[in-house]
This record gives structure tokens, C-alpha cells and sequence, in this order.
């Protein structure tokens, strides 16, 4: 995705003078820019027309942009569209329900215009890094270059922040990492996050890694290791 001119951006957001300026300064880039003022027009274009992001106002008319979100991560075809999520909603509950529901960054209103294209080339980034391994744990297999996770050859659903986290542990087992070097190492510097929302993914992570939990271990007072040692 180094070529800016043939990545599509698409902008759902209902205030008119905030939409124009996003289009404006995203364009300038040398991104390709579709906005629109709804979510109903959003989806139906992003439907019918191959697009690599997304940013995502949450309070729209209609549809509103938490549902937008579950749309797109729902439908087979829209998945691993990239979602920003933009803004005035700044609470650490906010921002754990974005990532939940599998939005790519979450960025709060007011915000610079180098401050949109720093995360928005750091999202594009992450996707370039594809990697062919496979990593195998007894009943645990993570495909890093396939975001794939399955436990007893059943495949796991997680949200990309899951995965992320997942798959940063499981490359350096036995290395113990705090909740801020989480923080740092999936969504960069500076992000809106918190050491409870990074225990709220590792929550969520657990619960769906059933059985495969036990690989993921709490190290108290400092944050988390991936453990492959046999039981």
C-alpha cells in the first residue's frame, strides 16, 4: 500500500464543514477520498466499491457508527476493511467498545491534521507487515499472515486488537511485557488507551481462546507473558 494514489479512503461523517476539511486534507495526501454524510450511503458505496479505509464518525444520523462498525466486521466481504474511529466520545469505555468491535484506531476530536495522517499511515503500515509464519502450541495455531487463530482446528473470531496482541506475545514467548509496552507496540505512541482497556482485551482474548487461555499468563504487578512451557 505504498502507492497513496491507488489506496481509497472513504468518509462517513454527518458535519458538513468537518467532512469537507477531512476530504481537503486527505486528498492532499495523495489518497483517493469518497465521504459521505451517512451511514446509509456509506455502506451501500463501500458495498459496491473496493475501499481500503474507513474513517468512521460514531454519532451520525441513523445508523450510528458503533453499528457501522459491527456491519462491516460482520460481513464476509467488508472484514478487513480498516476502520479509524473519529470522535468527540473520548471515555476509556468508548474506546474499549470501538476496539471491541474491531475498529483499526480510535482517534478523539479535536485532533491535526498531522496527527490524522500519522495514524492513518500507521494503520496502512500494520497491514504491509504480513508474515507467513505459523505458530503451533499444542491445540493453539496462529497464522500471522492469514490474521487466523484456531483452537483444536476450530477457528476463533478475535477483533484486530486481539489478534495483534495475541500474536506480539506468542512471537516472544517468555518475555514479559507491561501495558503500556502493549499499548506502544500494536497502536504506536501517544494512543488514547489505558492499562484497563488492555486488561479488558486480554479478558475478551481469554474467553475465546477457551481451553488455549492457559498460554496467556498475568504476571502481577507488571503486565502479561505468553507461556509455551509443557504442563
Amino acid at each position: 500500500m505504498s502507492d497513496k494514489k491507488n489506496i481509497k479512503l472513504v468518509i462517513i461523517e454527518d458535519d458538513k464543514d468537518i467532512r469537507e476539511l477531512l476530504s481537503y486534507n486527505i486528498s492532499s495526501l495523495g489518497y483517493q477520498v469518497h465521504s459521505f454524510s451517512n451511514g446509509e450511503s456509506g455502506l451501500k458505496y463501500l458495498r459496491n466499491n473496493k475501499s481500503n479505509l474507513v474513517l468512521l464518525d460514531l454519532m451520525l444520523p441513523g445508523i450510528n457508527g458503533y453499528d457501522i462498525c459491527r456491519i462491516i466486521k460482520s460481513d464476509p466481504k467488508l472484514k478487513n476493511l480498516l476502520i479509524i474511529m473519529l470522535t468527540a466520545k473520548g471515555s476509556e469505555a468508548d474506546i474499549v467498545k470501538g476496539l471491541e468491535l474491531g475498529a483499526d484506531d480510535y482517534i478523539v476530536k479535536p485532533f491535526s491534521g498531522s496527527v490524522l495522517s500519522a495514524r492513518i499511515a500507521a494503520v496502512l503500515r500494520r497491514v504491509k507487515k504480513t508474515d507467513s509464519k505459523i505458530l503451533n502450541f499444542g491445540s493453539l495455531k496462529i497464522d500471522i499472515g492469514k490474521h487466523q487463530v484456531s483452537v483444536n482446528n476450530s477457528i476463533i473470531d478475535l477483533t484486530f486488537s486481539e489478534f495483534e496482541i495475541l500474536s506480539m506475545l506468542a512471537q516472544n514467548p517468555g518475555l514479559v511485557y507491561t501495558r503500556s509496552q502493549i499499548i506502544d507496540s500494536i497502536r504506536g505512541d501517544n494512543y488514547p488507551a489505558t492499562d484497563r482497556t488492555i486488561d479488558f482485551q486480554i479478558v475478551g482474548l481469554r474467553k475465546k481462546l477457551s481451553t488455549a487461555k492457559k498460554y496467556i499468563k498475568t504476571i502481577r504487578g507488571i503486565g502479561y507473558k505468553f507461556n509455551d512451557e509443557k504442563d
